[in-house]
């Protein structure tokens, strides 16, 4: 079976550093994937390079089997491929509602009514259609963030990229924004996420990848990558997550 992303070989240099060295990473329909390891490993680059937010210099990535370098219209793209930053990236001067519905309407051309119309069943489904008139200074930081989840998913993508979206929240609103994502995977959502939270990475991937210097060392279920890690530098790594009481 075809993956729903693939990337083959994907290299990337930001000028003369190697941020990425050659990753071989396929990910399946429905799949859940989530990419571990320290800051500068290249983990959000990569996302960046399937978002086709930044370019990669060697390898493909492809959606489906088609390649989104060249194939793959730009329009189709961002329909297909959702992204969430650890920062809201919410219009301030737009109400939630306007702030979700912006990307259907303007770049996807869908009428006001039919953008509207499923924007509020999201935000429902989420448990914020009571904010649909708000704007984002009168939410929460973790309200803010389910927003920012919502607007990725108005297009109704095939890929959502997550990356690091609890960085930047209070520890008593992470929980909220985690349960968000358990339910895009109940869903059947395939989801490719960049996190610290490895107790959320234990429970909610299908696959973990650490990632060390731009590369993939080690890829396994949850319960193995965990449990028994078999590259030196994850063995390393997990240590010292558990010694800081973070696992």
């Amino acid at each position: 079976m075809v993956p729903r992303i693939e990337m083959d070989r994907l290299t990337k240099y930001y000028g003369a550093t190697l941020v990425l060295d050659q990753v071989d990473l396929a990910v399946a329909d429905r799949e859940v994937v989530a990419l571990i390891g320290t800051s500068g490993s290249g983990k959000s680059t990569l996302l960046r390079c399937v978002a086709r937010l930044v370019d990669y210099d060697h390898g493909a990535i492809r959606l489906d089997g088609v390649a989104l370098e060249g194939e793959l219209p730009e329009r189709e793209l961002r329909k297909r491929i959702g992204i969430v930053f650890q920062s809201f990236n919410l219009f301030p001067h737009l109400s939630v509602l306007d702030n979700i519905t912006l990307a259907p309407r303007k770049v996807h051309g869908q009428p006001r009514g039919q953008a509207e119309e499923r924007a509020r069943e999201l935000l429902e489904l989420f448990g914020m259609s009571e904010h649909a008139a708000s704007y984002p200074e009168r939410l929460s930081g973790g309200q803010q963030q389910r927003v920012a989840i919502v607007r990725a998913m108005a297009t109704d993508p095939d890929v959502l990229l997550l990356d690091e979206v609890t960085a930047a929240l209070d520890p008593e609103l992470i929980g909220g924004v985690l349960d968000v994502i358990r339910d895009l995977k109940q869903r059947g959502m395939t989801m490719l996420i960049v996190t610290h939270e490895m107790g959320f990475a234990r429970d909610v991937a299908d696959r973990v990848a650490f990632l060390d210097e731009g590369r993939i060392c080690e890829i396994s279920p949850p319960s193995q990558l965990f449990a028994e890690p078999e590259h030196p530098r994850t063995k390393q790594f997990l240590q010292r997550i558990i010694e800081s009481g973070r696992l």
